[in-house]
């Protein structure tokens, strides 16, 4: 099935973006109760399984993720990086048709046989946040890094070459035609969704565990949502090149960890973010990287990405593509 989200001026002028800590939550249980996942999640998944062994609400949970999804369970953020917290409060707060009418055609009952939405959502909200602890609290900084490098790669190429170049970029299924975006799905079904964006404008967030697949709200209750795979994601399970461990004593841990962290372009501040150290500490180390030829910094405005170079790959043994 393909999805149109049609546009107006106004909602062209309001794309934006946003990282959701609750929909990568969500997304890892449709993993680990549904779907598997892709390959590249596996040493994730490997570790991650037994940790919700004994959650309570496993059957809820089961029941909302491993297939198709109800809309409420991935409100769009107001802001580009809310708190787990702000999250589950919007969801406490889903109205009670939209609840009815989602929770009744994931299930596969009537609207009037859904249960109360004060008997489901606060039990929900309840064990998302409990998973949440368990399954992304403990990896958020090396995620975040990889969402934060992938919105300002896209940045980037929003600014050079305007929204259509973005929407090339995000993924093969996605095309911009003439004012509306096309999302297009693997099925062999030819039927079109539409979704009507208004002036309400859409927001794109990278995933991780959506990855690689693109995800549309089909129902949304304000601005249009796409989730579209962030680039790093295949790196990120990854354990550090076994030359690491010989190279922390001499470079020192940090300006090591840099390097493994620096395959992909990351900002200052997402290095800062992965690592656990501040803006400046970081600048300071990749002065000196910089200095020895392992890391090359390329500026757009006031945006710096950074990356390591040839040298610092034979460093690390690591071979070119």
């Amino acid at each position: 099935m393909a999805v149109e989200i049609r546009f107006t001026a106004a909602s062209v002028a309001r794309v934006r973006f946003a990282v959701s800590p609750l929909g990568e939550t969500v997304l890892a249980l449709r993993i680990l109760l549904g779907t598997g996942g892709h390959a590249v999640h596996q040493p994730w998944v490997r570790r991650a399984r037994p940790l919700i062994a004994d959650e309570r609400e496993l059957p809820l949970l089961r029941a909302l993720v491993a297939g198709p999804m109800p809309s409420f369970l991935f409100p769009v953020p107001q802001e580009r990086l809310p708190s787990i917290a702000m999250e589950l409060e919007v969801l406490r707060a889903t109205g009670e048709l939209f609840f009815r009418r989602e929770y009744g055609a994931v299930v596969g009952v009537p609207a009037e046989e859904v249960p109360e939405p004060a008997a489901v959502l606060p039990r929900l909200a309840q064990a998302l946040h409990r998973c949440h602890e368990l399954l992304i609290a403990p990896q958020w900084g090396r995620m975040q890094a990889v969402l934060d490098a992938d919105v300002a790669k896209r940045a980037l190429t929003l600014v050079d070459g305007g929204v259509q170049a973005l929407f090339a970029e995000l993924h093969r299924d996605i095309a911009w035609d003439g004012g509306q975006l096309v999302v297009h799905g693997r099925r062999t079904s030819h039927a079109v969704y539409t979704v009507d964006a208004g002036g309400h404008g859409l927001v794109l967030l990278p995933s991780i565990f959506n990855w690689p697949n693109v995800g549309v709200d089909k129902s949304p209750v304000a601005a249009a949502s796409i989730r579209y795979p962030a680039v790093g994601v295949g790196l990120l399970w990854e354990p550090p090149p076994p030359a690491l461990a010989g190279l922390a004593p001499v470079l020192g841990h940090t300006r090591a960890a840099l390097l493994a962290a620096l395959a992909d372009p990351l900002t200052t501040a997402a290095l800062a973010a992965r690592l656990g150290i501040t803006p400046s500490a970081v600048s300071q180390h990749l002065g000196a990287l910089r200095g020895a030829g392992l890391v090359s910094t390329h500026r757009k405005g006031r945006t710096a990405l950074h990356l390591r170079t040839e040298r610092a790959d034979h460093l690390l043994g690591i071979s070119a593509p």
